[in-house]
């Protein structure tokens, strides 16, 4: 979208005075440490403090919609970071989970009207997850956290 009143450059990735809530499973911990410090990192590079951030912590990526309904409801917070990892298995396991985590996910931000970032992993291999959660520019984290970052700036923008 162009026009008078909406930037939507590169440059709307700047800081902002916005609340931030990461919600983090605990599942797949290797991978999803490594999604938290990317996002972590781009944060603090947009110009987020840490003061402006909360890290909350559930099981697995099942629970995460709800978190991210529980964080998106507070006065405090103007987007959630959504990260996880879901690794498909040799059961049904992976496409029940990845797709309730999903629908969930997309659900909160259209109920909420607040920008819930997705940075779960929905990948085939072990392998796959660790290039996407590595310290390179593939981190899916970091992705995630800077579309946070743009979508509370044009949410903002869009709004005034």
């Amino acid at each position: 979208m162009t026009g008078k009143g909406i930037d939507n450059s590169p440059a709307q990735v700047a800081g902002n005075d916005g609340g931030y809530v990461i919600v983090v499973t605990r599942w797949n911990d290797d991978i999803v440490s490594g999604l938290l410090a990317g996002a972590t990192r781009a944060l603090t590079a947009a110009g987020i403090t840490d003061a402006q951030v909360r890290t909350v912590q559930v099981p697995g990526a099942f629970e995460i919609p709800l978190a991210c309904l529980a964080a998106a409801e507070r006065d405090d917070c103007d987007a959630v970071i959504a990260l996880g990892a879901v690794i498909r298995g040799g059961t049904p396991h992976f496409e029940y989970v990845a797709g309730e985590c999903t629908s969930g996910i997309g659900g909160v931000a259209l109920k909420t009207g607040k920008p819930v970032a997705f940075g779960v992993l929905t990948v085939d291999t072990l392998e796959q997850a660790e290039e996407r959660s590595a310290d390179n520019d593939k981190n899916k984290g970091a992705e995630a956290a800077m579309s946070a970052v743009e979508m509370v700036n044009l949410m903002k923008a869009l709004r005034d």
